[in-house]
C-alpha cells in the first residue's frame, strides 16, 4: 500500500477473492488496536459480529460482485479488545493482475457518541449549578438553554441514522436492516400469541438482461418503479423491504399458507401487466414461506429462498409456496 495511504486519514483494507486481508494501513490498526501481522492473511469475518457475517454474505457480497461498489454500508467491526466499533463503508472491486480485489474505506460513526458524552457533561453541570441556585441561577438558565439545543440536536441525529440505517439508498423503501427487525418482531409476536405470517421472496425474471441491454441507469429504474409497485399491491400492514441486488421481500401479517400464495400469484399478475417506464415488459418470480412452531430465522428465509428457486426452475413469473417443494 503506498505510504501516503497508509496513513490517511480513514481506515483502509484490501480484501482478495477469498475474502482474506491483504493489505491495511495505519488508521485502521491504530483505531482497532491491531498490528499488522495480526490482520493480514485473516479473512474478514474473524473481524465481526454474527449479525453482521449474515449481512456481509447476504447484502455485501451480492451487491459488490452486481455493481462493483456497495456504498455506506453500516458495519460493526471487533476491535482488539472484543469491542463492536460502528463504521460507515464504502467499497470498490476491481481486477488486479486477473485477480479481483476488494478495496474498503471505513469512517468512523463517532460524532453522535461525542454530543451524548456532551450532554452528559452538561447535565453534571447542571446538578452542580441546582446546588449553589442563587449564585449560579444565571449560568443554570444557560445551561438549560444548552441542554435543550444539544438534545435537539441528538433527535435530529438519532432520526436521520435510524432513516439513512433502515432505508434502501436507490428505492427509498426500507432495507435488510429494517426486514431483520420486522422479522424478528413478528417471530416475537408469534412466540407469545400463535400469530401467523408469511414471507414472499420477489426475484426479477432475467434482470441480468435488462442491465446488459439497456443499461444500469435503466436496471435502477426498473428497480425503484418495481419497489413502487410492490408498496402500492401490498395490503398497508404489509411491509415491503429490499434485500439487495433485484431481489426484494414482503412481511405479511395475519397470513397463512393459501392467502400468502393467493397474494403472490396476485402480484405476478400485476407485475406482469404494469406498463413499466423504462422497458417493454417484466416479470417476477416469487418464493413463499409461512412461519411455523419449527421455525427459526434462517429456516424461514431459506424455505423462501427454496421456494423461489423453484419458481425460477419451473419457467418463471409464477409463486411457489415451499409446501409444494417438500
Amino acid at each position: 500500500m503506498e505510504e501516503r495511504l497508509k496513513e490517511a486519514p480513514c481506515g483502509l483494507i484490501s480484501i482478495d477473492h477469498n475474502g482474506c486481508i491483504t493489505e491495511v494501513n495505519n488508521r485502521y490498526l491504530s483505531w482497532m488496536g491491531y498490528r499488522e501481522e495480526e490482520v493480514i492473511g485473516k479473512h474478514i469475518e474473524t473481524f465481526l459480529t454474527k449479525v453482521n457475517r449474515m449481512f456481509v454474505h447476504t447484502y455485501f457480497v451480492p451487491t459488490i460482485q452486481l455493481h462493483g461498489t456497495v456504498e455506506e454500508f453500516y458495519i460493526n467491526l471487533t476491535n482488539s479488545a472484543g469491542e463492536s466499533v460502528p463504521f460507515l463503508m464504502n467499497a470498490r472491486r476491481y481486477m488486479q493482475d486477473g485477480v479481483p480485489v476488494i478495496d474498503c474505506m471505513f469512517i468512523q460513526m463517532k460524532q453522535r457518541i461525542d454530543y451524548e458524552m456532551e450532554l452528559r457533561s452538561l447535565q453534571k453541570t447542571t446538578e452542580k449549578a441546582y446546588k449553589d441556585r442563587e449564585e449560579a441561577f444565571a449560568q443554570l438558565e444557560k445551561i438549560y438553554l444548552e441542554i435543550e439545543r444539544k438534545q435537539d440536536e441528538i433527535l435530529k441525529m438519532n432520526d436521520e441514522l435510524l432513516k439513512l440505517s433502515n432505508t434502501d439508498k436507490l428505492t427509498a423503501i426500507p432495507n435488510r436492516r429494517f426486514f431483520q427487525e420486522e422479522l424478528e418482531r413478528h417471530m416475537e409476536r408469534y412466540s407469545r400469541k400463535g400469530t401467523v405470517f408469511s414471507l414472499l421472496m420477489v426475484d426479477i425474471d432475467h434482470f441480468k438482461k435488462v442491465n446488459d441491454t439497456y443499461g444500469h441507469l435503466v436496471g435502477d429504474s426498473v428497480l425503484i418503479q418495481l419497489a413502487e409497485v410492490l408498496t402500492e399491491e401490498v395490503r398497508s400492514e404489509d411491509r415491503v423491504a429490499r434485500l439487495g441486488g433485484e431481489e426484494f421481500v414482503v412481511i405479511l401479517p395475519q397470513t397463512d399458507a393459501e392467502e400468502a400464495i393467493e397474494q403472490a400469484r396476485r402480484l405476478n399478475k400485476v407485475v406482469e401487466n404494469t406498463k413499466w417506464e423504462t422497458i417493454d415488459r417484466l416479470t417476477v418470480s416469487i418464493g413463499v414461506s409461512t412461519f411455523s412452531e419449527s421455525d427459526t430465522e434462517s429456516t424461514i428465509l431459506n424455505s423462501a429462498d427454496q421456494a423461489l428457486y423453484q419458481a425460477k426452475a419451473s419457467g418463471r413469473n409464477c409463486s411457489i409456496h415451499f409446501q409444494e417443494v417438500l
